[in-house]
């Protein structure tokens, strides 16, 4: 079977990689698509604004491990910063089975590194609630929500950028109760009866209007970013996360070991700077991406949209009122 021809039908039927998920919740099917049906959504190329249509508004970055935003979807989160939004970066666990020859060593470089993410997005703040790395979900649902909830408010977040959780064949815990604790708190930081005494402490209510969910598997996709103009800054954020594997020393050690064996790849330049980015872009973001997923890389899925870049979401658009939609159609002056 011919990958792209196959990966090229998904899309163009509104998923990406493996079968569509039903997974439709509030907001997510297009005008005129019955709630629950199981014709796909159409998918939206979200395309770079001009200025800063964003501004005042709240967005939070939100993984598990270290490396997670830079790989699915830091072009997107650099595309909203620089369209306005005041961005921050929220961790669940410590990163304690990465790499390193001690755990406490591991837990103090992928800090490091976390914060290092932060700044390459040019993102305000990093959060680390530092649960234990493949044991998030040892830690009672509520506790990891509560915490949500708690940031929801203070920082009033109105946007989130996070894994899926409604992606098939999620194999990592911490990914699932991540997802699962934000998706839930999104909707519950609104209600005036959930923790009360946090208003009692001087914070207010405050609901999350829009969502961007990423997935390393089975994804119902409606929306894809054109991450062309930040592909630099996706790479960035890449080369931040040395202690996750290493992969921004990847370029240099492969520039290393080829030389040895008298070759050289010609994308990898002729320094180790240009070598550690250019395996980046090339290699991580490119040919080798996820594929033993199926996953298209991201300049595969912006080459079947017409871009050079892009990145792919199930988004939740903000709550629309039936009724206000109604009368903005079909009311007529008196």
């Amino acid at each position: 079977m011919q990958r792209r021809g196959f990966v090229a039908r998904l899309l163009a039927g509104g998923a990406v990689w493996g079968s569509a998920a039903n997974g439709l919740g509030q907001q997510d099917v297009g005008p005129g698509i019955p709630f629950g049906s199981a014709r796909p959504p159409e998918v939206v190329v979200e395309r770079p604004a001009e200025g800063q249509p964003h501004k005042g508004k709240v967005l939070a970055a939100i993984q598990p491990h270290s490396d997670d935003i830079s790989f699915f979807a830091s072009g997107t989160v650099a595309k909203l910063v620089a369209e306005g939004y005041t961005g921050y970066l929220i961790r669940f666990t410590n990163d304690d089975t990465g790499a390193g020859k001690t755990m406490g060593e591991t837990i103090l470089g992928n800090e490091s590194d976390n914060d290092e993410l932060a700044k390459a997005l040019g993102l305000t703040k990093a959060f680390n609630f530092m649960y234990q790395n493949h044991k998030l979900d040892d830690n009672g649902p509520e506790i990891l929500r509560e915490r949500m909830i708690f940031l929801i408010r203070l920082l009033k977040i109105d946007t989130v950028v996070c894994y899926d959780p409604w992606g098939l064949y999620e194999e990592n815990p911490d990914h699932v109760a991540t997802a699962m604790a934000v998706q839930s708190a999104c909707w519950m930081a609104a209600k005036t009866k959930d923790y009360p005494e946090h208003l009692e402490a001087g914070l207010q209510t405050h609901a999350v209007r829009e969502k961007y969910y990423f997935a390393r598997g089975p994804q119902r996709v409606n929306r894809v970013v054109d991450i062309g103009p930040w592909i630099d800054k996706k790479v960035a954020a890449n080369l931040a996360n040395k202690w996750k594997g290493g992969a921004g020393i990847h370029g240099s050690m492969l520039k290393a070991r080829l030389a040895k064996q008298n070759l050289r790849l010609p994308i990898l330049g002729n320094d180790d700077d240009t070598a550690n980015h250019e395996y980046i872009k090339n290699i991580v973001l490119d040919i080798d991406s996820m594929r033993q997923r199926g996953i298209p890389s991201d300049r595969e899925i912006g080459r079947l949209y017409g871009l050079e870049w892009a990145e792919a979401f199930h988004y939740i658009r903000p709550p629309e009122s039936v009724l206000q939609r109604y009368i903005k159609e079909n009311a007529v002056p008196l």
